[in-house]
C-alpha cells in the first residue's frame, strides 16, 4: 500500500531549471507590485521554496512558468493582506493610546520613583522607546521615525520595553511592584533616588 501524498513530490529538475532561468523576470514582476525591492526578493525566495515543495502535482513541465506566476500573484495578495492586518493593529493601538486618560499629578507623585533608575538598566532601544512613547507622550509613528523602523516594529518594541521594565521593577521592588507601585515604600526608592 503506497501512502505517499502526490502533492508532496517536488518539481522535476527541468521545471526547477526553468523557474531559476526566469528568476529576473519574476523579480521584475514582484518589484512592480511591492514597494520594497528587499521585500520583493524575500517574497520571491519564499515562493521558490513553496513552489519547489508543492509543485509535484504539475502534470506538464511546460506550464510551470504560468503556474509560478499564479503562485506569485497569490503571494503578493497574501503580503498585502498581512501588511494590512499589521497596519490595522498598529492603528488600533494608536487609537487606544490616544484615548487613555493622563493620571492626575497626585497619582504621578505616588508612583514608584525607581522607574527612572531602573530604565537605565534596559537596552538602549527599549529605553528610547519608553522615553518617546510613555514619558514623552509620543506616538508609535514618532518612535518608528526616530528609530528608523516600521510602525509595526515600533509597536512590538514598546511592548517588549514595557515588559522588560516590568521585570526590572519586580526584581528591584518586590512586594511594592505587586501592588502597582502606588505609594512606593520599597527600599529601592530610597537607595536609587
Amino acid at each position: 500500500m503506497n501512502c505517499e501524498d502526490p502533492h508532496s513530490k517536488s518539481l522535476s529538475s527541468e521545471a526547477i531549471e526553468r523557474l531559476l532561468g526566469s528568476r529576473q523576470q519574476f523579480l521584475n514582476f514582484l518589484a512592480r507590485r511591492i514597494e520594497s525591492r528587499a521585500d520583493a526578493e524575500d517574497i520571491l525566495q519564499a515562493a521558490f521554496v513553496r513552489g519547489i515543495e508543492r509543485g509535484g502535482s504539475l502534470r506538464d513541465d511546460q506550464t510551470v512558468i504560468a503556474w509560478f506566476y499564479r503562485l506569485l500573484r497569490n503571494t503578493v495578495i497574501d503580503h498585502y493582506r498581512h501588511e494590512g492586518s499589521a497596519r490595522k493593529v498598529v492603528e488600533e493601538w494608536g487609537e487606544d493610546l490616544e484615548t487613555m486618560a493622563d493620571p492626575n499629578d497626585s497619582l504621578k507623585d505616588g508612583i514608584c520613583q525607581c522607574m527612572a533608575s531602573l530604565m537605565q538598566e534596559l537596552k538602549s532601544e527599549y529605553k528610547q522607546a519608553l522615553e518617546i512613547v510613555d514619558l514623552g507622550e509620543g506616538t508609535l509613528s514618532e518612535l518608528a521615525e526616530q528609530a528608523a523602523i516600521t510602525p509595526t516594529n515600533a509597536a512590538v518594541r514598546i511592548h517588549r520595553a514595557r515588559r522588560a521594565l516590568k521585570k526590572q521593577v519586580e526584581l528591584a521592588c518586590g512586594a511594592c511592584a505587586e501592588h502597582g507601585c502606588l505609594e512606593c515604600g520599597c527600599r529601592s526608592s530610597s537607595v536609587l533616588g
